[in-house]
């Protein structure tokens, strides 16, 4: 008798279990995306091949901004902002300064960085990364706007063994680096508001210095000292002095810095001093790298040129990494700011970008030593005119797939037939993490196209694609139902003031046959958008024309971050035909 309940017992149970499992499957109504295919197509990369000897410049194309670079013996690696992007601080590795492996991201862990409430262009920015030969340590320090972190120091020795937990710093500012001197003293240097908030001028900062103790991880009190006050001449009001590194080379102390801003009037400059706590004493021929004295119909413009790493690649040549940007034809930003690179010479007194002050080429000679180009292939970083193509028939996702303010894991499942992402109850225009994995746009020119296998259950559920700059400057192209009839739509959501709401517009519906799989297309030429979808997987239908592009940019939306293009799902959609 006992035994017959017990399996009536477990019956009912294992019936409860059934029936919610399916309730939860038939509300969260999962898409299955595959067959995801970007390609990328710009002129600049046509018009200039390859010779074997070289490599194009940016080597990191997309939004990947803020770059910073360490060495350790003939291992190279190298670290980016990525704001509320998930995992945080993306990280390459190099042998060569040219061919690059993606590591992923520093911070991977949400439980110790959480960005779940921040507008896109908060999260981290401006990290540095600097080898500790004295402990045998690679050091990241970063600023974190979110989770009340402030500027925090992870630590590893080996950046491809991942890292340990933050560690809070008592200071405040943002663009912290960290350099150890040749007896190990460690010293960090930021950018800051004057003391006691006195700014002369709007864009007044100051770089200030910490002496730092290794042992215990933490700044000494007392110990701060402004190093720059202003800029390189003060007398002029510069603006936003920022991103400092400390060098040392022949007794010297170097400090190099950003200034100027992150646009336009973008420049690196250069100080020298006997000692890292200053004085430092600019350079005469400041700066050493800037674009803003060309004009905007110069042939394959790059500009915003700044925010600079210095590091010795083979043979001891030194090479300098910075953000700079690619405009399209109407001067939109969708790219956003990117990793350029280019040799330095620093055979006389101070160091000087070479043709760092000339318009920027697409190409570079191949560092001395180096035989091959290997970009895009054995599992290199791809750069120029290159296709990703993803199934999604491998274990775990590439690394170019990112969440936005929470991990990627959280909405996403590997099946056999696909990419299955389970929809939360967000919508893109949410300050939380979205049920959307996004691939940074890398060119101006480009096309993408996924199939997804889908079936709406109520005008609230919606799958597809998004291209989107912030919460507030986006658009969305998806799948949903109306009166028991499925569409496609376009939406676009903008807002055209930071305090105003966001203003959602559905430019234009199609009714759908979904007894198969469609395909879903976006593709780009500049500042013209399109989206368009397949019910035989040759023939698209365009909807909504040629769109703007604008909302992507930058210049018009606002913030630090690149167009970011997502495949989408939620269950409390808005976007309604």
């Amino acid at each position: 008798m006992k035994k017959l309940q017990v399996l009536l017992f477990l019956s009912i149970v294992l019936l409860s279990f059934t029936v919610v499992n399916s309730q939860n499957k038939q509300k969260n109504n999962p898409p299955l995306f595959s067959n995801f295919s970007y390609q990328g197509n710009d002129q600049v990369y046509i018009d200039n091949p390859l010779k074997s000897d070289e490599f194009y410049t940016p080597i990191l194309q997309g939004c990947y901004p803020d770059p910073a670079i360490t060495r350790k013996g003939d291992d190279y690696y190298m670290v980016c902002s990525s704001f509320a992007m998930f995992p945080g601080v993306p990280i390459f590795h190099s042998k060569d300064l040219v061919n690059w492996t993606d590591l992923g991201g520093v911070l991977n862990d949400v439980t110790q960085f959480n960005p779940h409430n921040t507008g896109i262009s908060q999260g981290v920015y401006a990290p540095g990364i600097t080898y500790n030969p004295h402990n045998d340590t690679f050091y990241m320090i970063v600023t974190a706007f979110s989770g009340n972190l402030g500027n925090i120091i992870v630590k590893t020795k080996d950046p491809k063994k991942g890292w340990g937990n933050p560690i809070k710093l008592g200071f405040g500012g943002i663009d912290p680096s960290i350099f150890f001197d040749d007896n190990g003293k460690g010293y960090i240097v930021h950018n800051d508001a004057p003391d006691n908030g006195k700014e002369r001028y709007n864009g007044h900062r100051v770089i200030k210095i910490w002496e730092y103790d290794v042992e215990n991880d933490k700044v000494i009190t007392g110990s701060d000292k402004i190093i720059v006050d202003g800029g390189v001449d003060p007398a002029k009001n510069p603006i936003w002095i920022e991103a400092p590194h400390i060098y040392k080379k022949d007794g010297k102390y170097f400090l190099m810095c950003a200034e100027g801003g992150t646009g336009g009037n973008h420049t690196e400059v250069i100080f020298k001093s006997d000692s890292p706590k200053g004085p430092f004493i600019p350079a005469p021929s400041n700066p050493i790298l800037t674009q803003k004295y060309f004009g905007r119909d110069r042939t394959n413009r790059v500009d915003w040129a700044g925010h600079a790493d210095l590091v010795k690649g083979p043979g001891d040549k030194y090479y300098g990494v910075f953000l700079a940007v690619r405009p399209n034809e109407k001067n939109r930003v969708n790219t956003g700011r990117e990793t350029f690179m280019l040799p330095v010479d620093w055979s006389g007194e101070f160091p000087v970008f070479e043709n760092g002050l000339i318009p920027l080429e697409p190409k570079l000679k191949m560092p001395k030593g180096v035989t091959e180009n290997k970009t895009g292939k054995e599992g290199f970083f791809p750069n120029g005119n290159f296709t990703f193509n993803d199934n999604f028939t491998s274990n775990k996702l590439d690394n170019r797939w990112i969440g936005l303010r929470g991990p990627r894991e959280k909405f996403t499942a590997i099946t056999k037939k696909g990419l299955q992402i389970n929809p939360f109850e967000t919508n893109i225009k949410d300050l939380k993490p979205t049920s959307t994995l996004f691939y940074r746009q890398q060119h101006n020119r480009f096309s993408l196209v996924t199939t997804i296998d889908y079936k709406p259950k109520s005008d609230k559920d919606l799958a597809g694609l998004v291209a989107l700059q912030n919460e507030g400057s986006n658009y969305v192209f998806g799948i949903t139902m109306k009166d028991a009839v499925y569409y496609v739509v376009l939406q676009k959501n903008q807002k055209t003031r930071r305090d105003a709401a966001i203003n959602s517009t559905i430019i234009a519906s199609a009714k759908i046959d979904l007894k198969k799989p469609v395909q879903l297309q976006m593709k780009a030429n500049g500042d013209d958008y399109e989206f368009g979808y397949s019910v035989n997987g040759v023939d698209f239908v365009n909807v909504g024309g040629v769109v703007s592009g604008d909302i992507l940019s930058t210049d018009v939306a606002g913030g630090f971050t690149g167009c970011l293009l997502g495949l989408y799902a939620t269950s409390t959609n808005d976007a309604r035909p």
